[in-house]
């Protein structure tokens, strides 16, 4: 941390209000944006999907849950890795706790990954989360939505990748190309008269709105605390920590 500005109350005031009036700007160009995503326009879903939750085989539409709206966090979680990618798993830890409030509105949340779906219920009952984790591992989901790569395509990014990679791949159980071979995104679908469609989709730094983490630090003096350039190294699976 760099030695900070000390000031009396009055001048924190007036720097603080300054500030205020900034991030009032970037509130009312957020609800702009949030118009702007609502008035994208819609992609019929024009395959049928079925993929594997604990409850069996289930339809991308059954996957609504009887809700308007479905919102995919496409975990990065391949065939080949013993465990989910740390940085998707806090992820998880954040929005797990809002199902509930998210139902209220309509809305259904749940994850998809292209491993097995003992693997995914295996990790879903360690990491005590209890939203739907469906595997697309016997369908082509994940290829079509483009979250899942072939090993070899995912070799041709290897030699450039940075050291986090090779850190999250070993933690995952798996290499570099097995671990470049799963996407991270979220996407969100809307059910209207019987048809699915794809009405959003983000990923990168797009997927900072389900790391409320980050949200919380970015208000500390420390904020995220990453060093330049910037990779999430220090972020683990919540049963983890202790042990680092």
């Amino acid at each position: 941390m760099s030695t900070p500005q000390i000031v009396n109350r009055e001048q924190w005031l007036a720097a603080r209000n300054e500030l205020l009036a900034r991030e009032k700007e970037h509130t009312h160009l957020a609800d702009e944006l949030a118009r702007a995503r609502r008035e994208l326009p819609w992609l019929p879903v024009d395959k049928d999907y079925t993929l594997q939750t604990a409850d069996g085989p289930k339809t991308l539409a059954e996957l609504f849950d009887g809700r308007a709206q479905l919102v995919i966090y496409h975990f990065m979680f391949g065939p080949d890795y013993d465990h989910g990618c740390p940085v998707c798993s806090s992820i998880a830890d954040s929005f797990n706790g809002v199902l509930e409030q998210l139902k209220a509105r309509d809305t259904t949340m749940i994850c998809v990954s292209q491993a097995p779906s003992d693997k995914l219920e295996a990790e879903k009952e360690r990491l005590g989360w209890n939203f739907t984790w469906a595997s697309s591992y016997e369908s082509e989901f994940n290829t079509d939505f483009e979250h899942s790569l072939s090993r070899e395509q995912s070799s041709e990014w290897v030699p450039g990748a940075p050291p986090i990679v090779a850190q999250n791949a070993a933690d995952c159980g798996t290499d570099p190309a097995g671990y470049m071979a799963q996407r991270p995104g979220l996407s969100v679908f809307a059910r209207h008269d019987g048809e699915v469609y794809l009405t959003y989709a983000s990923t990168a730094r797009g997927l900072e709105v389900v790391m409320t983490y980050y949200g919380i630090l970015d208000r500390t003096p420390l904020g995220r605390n990453e060093g330049e350039p910037a990779y999430a190294t220090w972020l683990r699976r919540h049963d983890e920590f202790a042990a680092a």
